[in-house]
């Protein structure tokens, strides 16, 4: 199965910047679909970014389109969320998602955006 490790979460001003990473186990990493997911307190799990196996294509969630990109190094096993201009809004555990005949889960990385 695929195996999936966040990082890069923490502690961020409103209008600041962070690179979320997520490190891939699966032996089949570029043929997977990958997405982005959070979840605040309270809250349902929200979809937040995709992207296509091949990195050619992407697809975000209306609150964060112009300021959070997705991306992949298939060659690295790794996915990436780099997030701009974060609002408090944004604070949440957010959760890498591979999305093959299963979907898998990582364990999340907290983003906590002050004001």
């Amino acid at each position: 199965q695929v195996q999936l490790v966040e990082s890069g979460g923490g502690l961020v001003q409103a209008g600041g910047s962070l690179t979320l990473s997520c490190a891939a186990s699966g032996r089949t990493f570029s043929s997977y679909a990958m997405a982005w997911f959070r979840q605040a307190p309270g809250k349902e799990r929200e979809f937040v970014a995709h992207i296509r196996s091949s990195g050619g294509s992407t697809y975000y969630a209306d609150s964060v389109k112009g300021r959070f990109t997705i991306s992949r190094d298939n060659a690295k096993n790794t996915v990436y969320l780099q997030m701009n201009n974060l609002k408090p809004e944004d604070t949440a555990v957010y959760y890498c998602n591979a999305r093959a005949a299963l979907n898998y889960w990582g364990q999340g990385t907290q983003v906590t955006v002050s004001s």
